[in-house]
């Protein structure tokens, strides 16, 4: 699955649970909220005031080392 801003965070977590750990590194504490699962990436980044590509690129670099 390629993540992009545009994915969901509730399809993002199912996915890969793992995904979880690097949001809540991020400051996306909320990564469980019911609200939050209909969220795209680059809207949950907006609400706690991120940039979207750099958490992206965190999220992408997360996916690729564990498929090392």
């Amino acid at each position: 699955m390629e993540i992009t801003k545009q994915t969901t965070m509730g399809e993002m977590l199912e996915y890969n649970r793992g995904i979880a750990v690097v949001l809540m590194g991020c400051g996306m504490h909320c990564v469980g909220c019911p609200s939050s699962i209909g969220e795209t990436l680059e809207e949950a980044c907006m609400v706690h005031g991120l940039n979207a590509d750099d958490v992206l690129a965190e999220i992408n670099e997360y996916l690729a080392n564990e498929a090392e």
